[in-house]
């Protein structure tokens, strides 16, 4: 049986982002609910769910409402396929903190999975274990960066489009190279650089470390725009810094933020475990 759930939404303040207070997520929610988080997500593009303590088919169960959830081409420790909810984490194969993470792509800024042809549309992750300070996530609105470009460069950028692939991912975050497994199984994709959000119509700079260049011009040239674009994109004035509490569980719309985990704490000592699940989303235009 479903149920509605009684909660409130309150603005973050700044730039972006709400927390959805009183919410009781470990049972399934009826369509009136989701309807309405969906509503807020399009919003404030990231939702916070604070004192949450759901079981890893809780999560599931309830990142599922959104609809279809879909893995990820990272293979675990043991080489097996990551499951539908996966730990993120600074732990190392035998559970002991660790410095030097088997991936570094979690530290510069991107929309997940933009290396398919039919990228994500939320990720949820859940506090774990947070350290006692730092291992903040930023959230970039791509919204704004979009919209406080000149006419004149938005018509300049209306028709380029970005070449992703997840190669490219791991040459530009310094992290392991891409088997040729993972290459056959995601080649790289075309998505439009100026992405229209297809719920509320408003247009986004749509990139990030996923990006191999842009499509028909020199590779040099192309890089050169790319990360103009990404300076101004994640400008103070556009970012939103989350501090982890235990027991959150944030919500984003990877069609309208970028992001990135910030590395500020001895990851040697202090463990940091968030699960995590991705909703998967429509071919961008």
């Amino acid at each position: 049986m479903t149920v509605a759930l009684d909660f409130d939404i309150e603005a973050l303040g700044g730039v972006l982002g709400a927390q959805v207070l009183g919410a009781d997520l470990t049972g399934p929610l009826d369509e009136a609910t989701v309807h309405r988080l969906r509503a807020a997500l399009n919003e404030f593009h990231l939702l916070v769910f604070r004192d949450q303590a759901l079981s890893g088919e809780q999560q599931v169960n309830f990142s599922a409402s959104f609809g279809e959830l879909e893995g990820h081409v990272v293979r675990r420790h043991d080489g097996s396929r990551t499951p539908t909810l996966h730990v993120v984490s600074n732990l190392d194969a035998n559970g002991h903190p660790t410095g030097t993470p088997r991936s570094r792509g979690n530290f510069h800024w991107h929309t997940d999975k933009s290396y398919h042809e039919v990228p994500s549309y939320a990720t949820l992750l859940h506090a774990q274990q947070i350290p006692p300070s730092g291992g903040n996530t930023e959230f970039a609105s791509m919204h704004l960066a979009y919209e406080t470009l000149s006419a004149a460069r938005q018509q300049e950028l209306a028709d380029l489009r970005l070449v992703h692939s997840w190669e490219a991912s791991r040459i530009n975050s310094g992290s392991h190279l891409a088997s040729e497994e993972e290459k056959r199984e995601r080649p790289p994709v075309v998505h439009p650089l100026v992405r229209t959000h297809p719920d509320t119509q408003r247009k986004l700079l749509y990139m990030g470390t996923h990006v191999s260049h842009v499509e028909g011009q020199p590779q040099a040239e192309g890089k050169a725009l790319v990360d103009e674009l990404m300076a101004h994109a994640t400008q103070p004035q556009f970012v939103y810094a989350h501090k982890w509490r235990d027991g959150d569980l944030v919500m984003w719309d990877n069609r309208s933020l970028m992001h990135r985990a910030i590395q500020d704490f001895d990851s040697s000592v202090h463990p940091r475990v968030l699960h995590r699940t991705v909703v998967r989303g429509t071919r961008p235009y």
